[in-house]
């Protein structure tokens, strides 16, 4: 297009456009669904229109037609609109990284782009067919979410279970296979079935024999080697090539779920790094577990995937509910249980969960879950290692013990969460911090060396949970078991409460230094540089403890059958207690303290175990833990993390109870400098780019004039630079001089002057406000239930400040007495 007439179209204002802009509607909202390259996959291209305006509103679809700085055709109007339209500028309403997303605005889009394929629908076959594949589009991509999501956790498991045996010698049928399965073909009777011919130990593979004190100190030094090998591979990988692969994940996808935007924690090199790194972090022995990174690593299943429907590319709200989808698959993949993957997602990671979210969440779960039954991993037809059965009843008495678990529970995750909370925050202020590879090194070496002289901490943590949760049989030949059997009382396959034998004994005092070492190296490990979760941990302490008071209590039960807590319901010869059901609760108990989860924790735990009449000592377990922990300290440790990574999230559950009003958090401040902001037409692109420069706000309230200061709208810095960057580098005449207006018809100016920069499209014309005198409570609210970045301060109709989402955040924090600078991010 010439230079000449491209100047000319920028003093000329269409006469006839209203009419044409009115029945050419559908571009104004069709340009939401234009596609743009994929050459950056993490930024959504949005549309540089105005989303905000009502609906009839004819100035606006005027001005599209005459927008002065980025139209494509000659001077016919009808040409000019479309270009227009067709092309909007990729990266204007889209966000910079680590900052929080806008979701009235992206909501308000996407109704705008489902209004405009159903409005198409009725026109034509093919857009009817587009409308329908819209329509199906989200259930298509929740198909894909849980078919990837579990194949990757079935994956996991296979890879996690045979390097965790490797660590302890070598299958010589397949160095590929782990013990158990390499002792499937073996002819070994049922009591010698771990010593199969075809699995080696370290020692008999080396030394030829695997007695003696020698085998003996060369399986504990490959042991450590093997676990050594592992963590630092693993710390090695994540330092090199994700640094966001480290750690849970849950706190972030919290954060990233309220609308917080981290680019790259969701992307395909955080997603491969993260599998194979949580695959050697388990290996390695240390006190973690896989469930809590299954979660990070669904949701960038959900995140990436994304990418293959425009609908959910362009859009971030829409993004946040698949998701909020994904994390439940990733739960539903973890424990083997979809419903509970459900909860999880509504109750513990999603800050916006509507009833289509709940569906679509419903059936992503349901398709992992098929998907890892399907692999089957673990070779018995369950989808995780500790899944059991009780048959026996229990009885009312025993709340009582079940109780005292909840309480321990409790206990234990408060001084958890203070005691990890105090340690991640000394490495992130000292120079511990700087060290992470030493760190790991260290941790584990710790943690190889003492765990492989017992055996309750030599293995894998998710067989301990499953050793402690089993009920034994007359087969069984763990040490649990090992008790005085007398057959004569034995009635079909219920074995009766019997007196413990030597080896119940010795297993007891190995559980209780095991529980000792979990409670206190779990605190070191959760944080460092590698993928941990902290389910199982926590599961292993509670089930440790449970099975200890379960064997005291079935112990008591047999020699004291005759007192009066027992006499009516236990007698002799009876089975009364299952010790097995103690650890369950006991786990339970733990994961509620240190999560604070009640209701899905409850449905996630009777799903492992397969037994509803155990719901009622479950939730006794659970709301005792939550409430003596709440009782010490109100963060779960979750949100404790988030606090501590300074991330703006604003607690929904939190009530606010005090008597402030907006203008005690707006800013400017009584003595600050007053508040920065753009004259509707006044002021030039140098004056405008020196106000970009000197501040790093993420947007700028628009005013009739300095004077008045009557409120216009709210333009986003991101949006400024990118317009004025374009209009420099596509449109002659736009030169430092140039005036910039916000309104629909350019300000009168003499003929010298350069040409003018229209960016009224740029403009929220409707913002969010509220006056000084408005509560606090109100305003809180407000931010929460719509998911604002930033509301208006106004008095009188005239504009006195603004409020953001960090001054809430700030705010509240000071009325807790914490560091209110301790919120980072916008």
């Amino acid at each position: 297009m010439a230079s000449g007439s491209r100047e000319r179209w920028v003093h000329w204002e269409p006469q006839g456009l209203e009419a044409l802009a009115m029945d050419q509607k559908g571009y104004r909202r069709e340009s939401f669904q234009s596609s743009t390259s994929d050459e950056d996959m993490l930024e959504i291209a949005g549309a540089s229109l105005d989303f905000s305006m009502a609906e009839d509103d004819p100035p606006l679809d005027r001005e599209m037609g005459g927008f002065s700085s980025y139209n494509g055709g000659g001077m016919n109007g009808t040409s000019t609109v479309m270009d227009f339209l067709e092309e909007p500028l990729p990266g204007v309403g889209t966000y910079e990284d680590f900052n929080t997303i806008d979701w009235v605005r992206e909501k308000s889009r996407d109704r705008d782009r489902h209004r405009e394929i159903t409005s198409r629908s009725k026109e034509s076959t093919w857009a009817l067919i587009h409308s329908v594949s819209d329509a199906f589009s989200g259930w298509l991509l929740m198909l894909l979410i849980g078919l990837l999501a579990g194949s990757l956790a079935g994956l996991i498991d296979i890879s996690a279970h045979w390097m965790t045996d490797l660590k302890e010698g070598v299958c010589l049928a397949g160095f590929w296979f782990n013990h158990e399965h390499c002792c499937w073909k073996s002819n070994t009777t049922f009591t010698d079935r771990d010593k199969c011919p075809e699995w080696k130990s370290w020692s008999q593979l080396i030394l030829g024999h695997g007695e003696g004190a020698f085998a003996y100190i060369l399986n504990y030094f490959m042991y450590v080697v093997w676990a050594l090998l592992f963590s630092l591979l693993a710390v090695l990988l994540v330092k090199g090539f994700a640094p966001y692969a480290c750690g849970s994940g849950i706190p972030e996808i919290k954060t990233i779920l309220s609308g917080f935007i981290i680019r790259g924690y969701l992307g395909k090199w955080t997603l491969i790094i993260k599998t194979i790194t949580l695959v050697l972090a388990v290996s390695s022995g240390l006190s973690l577990g896989k469930e809590g990174p299954l979660v990070h690593v669904a949701c960038c299943c959900g995140n990436i995937l994304c990418h293959l429907f425009t609908k959910y590319r362009k859009n971030e709200a829409k993004r946040r509910e698949v998701l909020s989808a994904a994390a439940a698959a990733g739960v539903s993949v973890a424990f083997g249980a979809p419903i509970g993957g459900v909860l999880f997602s509504l109750e513990e990671v999603s800050y916006y969960f509507p009833l289509k979210t709940l569906w679509r969440s419903f059936f992503a779960a349901l398709v992992a879950a098929f998907t890892l039954r399907s692999i089957n991993p673990f070779g018995n037809s369950r989808l995780v290692l500790f899944y059991v059965e009780f048959h026996m009843p229990w009885h009312l008495l025993e709340l009582v013990p079940f109780i005292l678990l909840g309480i321990f529970g409790g206990l234990w995750g408060a001084f958890f969460i203070r005691s990890n909370i105090a340690w991640c925050r000394r490495r992130k202020t000292t120079k511990l911090g700087k060290y992470p590879v030493l760190e790991v090194f260290v941790v584990t070496a710790i943690t190889a060396v003492l765990a492989f002289p017992n055996e309750y901490t030599r293995m894998s943590t998710s067989e301990l949970i499953s050793e402690l949760f089993n009920d034994c049989g007359i087969l069984d030949s763990s040490k649990l078991c090992e008790y005085v059997n007398d057959f004569n009382s034995t009635k079909g396959d219920d074995l009766p409460d019997r007196a413990a034998g030597p080896g119940v004994y010795t297993a007891m005092w190995q559980l209780a230094l095991a529980l000792i070492m979990k409670v206190f190296i779990t605190i070191f490990t959760f944080g460092m540089k590698v993928p941990s979760g902290l389910f199982i941990p926590s599961m292993a302490v509670g089930a440790i403890a449970g099975r200890l008071l379960g064997v005291a209590m079935e112990q008591l039960a047999y020699y004291h059958h005759d007192w009066a807590i027992f006499s009516g319901w236990c007698s002799q010869g009876a089975d009364c207690i299952t010790p097995g059901l103690y650890a369950m609760v006991g786990a339970a108990a733990c994961l509620g303290g240190v999560t604070r989860m009640t209701v899905s924790l409850v449905v996630i735990m009777f799903e492992l175990t397969g037994g509803l009449e155990y719901i009622v000592p479950l939730m006794a377990a659970a709301m005792t833990s939550k409430w003596v922990a709440d009782a010490i300290g109100r963060e779960g440790i979750y949100d404790a993390h988030i606090r501590l990574n300074g991330y703006p999230f604003l607690e929904a559950k939190e009530e606010f109870s005090h008597k402030t009003l907006a203008m005690d958090v707006m800013r400017p401040r009584r003595n600050d400098p007053p508040l920065t902001v753009i004259t509707q037409d006044s002021m030039t692109v140098e004056d405008v780019e020196s106000i970009i420069n000197e501040t790093t706000y993420s947007g700028y309230p628009v005013v009739v004039s300095r004077e008045s200061q009557r409120l216009v709208g709210f333009v986003l810095r991101r949006d400024l630079i990118i317009s004025i960057e374009n209009a420099r580098k596509k449109q002659d005449g736009i030169v430092s001089t140039s005036v910039i207006y916000f309104t629909d018809h350019s300000p009168p100016l003499p003929p010298s002057s350069p040409s003018m920069l229209k960016l009224r499209s740029i403009l929220d014309l409707s913002p969010f406000t509220v006056t000084d005198q408005t509560p606090m409570e109100i305003v809180v609210d407000i931010f929460r239930k719509l998911g604002l970045r930033q509301c208006l301060v106004t008095h009188n109709g005239k504009l006195l400040g603004i409020i953001t989402k960090k001054d809430v955040l700030k705010h509240i924090a000071q009325l807790a007495n914490q560091d209110p600078d301790s919120i980072l991010f916008n």
